[in-house]
Parts: C-alpha cells; sequence; structure tokens
C-alpha cells in the first residue's frame, strides 16, 4: 500500500510577504499560454518566481526560490518533464 503525504506549504510565509497584487503577470510569447509568471521580490533581498494560471488569476499561485526555479529550467532543458515517445 502505497502512503500519501499530505501537501504541505513551504513557502506561506513568504507569499504572504510577496506584492502579488501589483507583480508584472507575464506569458511566454505567443501570448497563448494558459501559465503567467512573475518575477517578484521579497524586501530588497531575494527575487522568486511566481506561477499562476491565466483563466484563475486570484486562484492558487506557485512561488520558487531561485534555487528551486534555475533546477526547474535545467530539467526542462534536459527533457526530464518530456512526454515518452510512443513505443
Amino acid at each position: 500500500m502505497i502512503e500519501e503525504n499530505p501537501a504541505v506549504d513551504d513557502k506561506s510565509g513568504v507569499r504572504d510577504r510577496l506584492d502579488l497584487r501589483s507583480a508584472r503577470w507575464r506569458r511566454l510569447r505567443p501570448a497563448t499560454g494558459t501559465v503567467e509568471f512573475a518575477f517578484v521580490t521579497d524586501g530588497d533581498t531575494t527575487t522568486y518566481v511566481a506561477l499562476r494560471r491565466v483563466c484563475d488569476p486570484e486562484g492558487t499561485v506557485l512561488v520558487f526560490t531561485p534555487s528551486e526555479w534555475d533546477a526547474f529550467l535545467a530539467g526542462a532543458r534536459d527533457g526530464e518533464f518530456d512526454l515518452p515517445e510512443a513505443l
């Protein structure tokens, strides 16, 4: 039997400090994507990457630290998230 771990929001404290309302939300070009991103600074220190769904701008916002974002981009460049080829 597989145990399920409950979701943990490890960025809740950070998200509460970030000014997401005045963030400059952008889409990748061409602007037909379903996700928007913004770079948001916590005071004068760390710049986080925030992601949200275009169709639900008041919904959940994912927040990534710079190292998490770098790891995600490296994985995308390496094909880690590509769909498997059909057999």
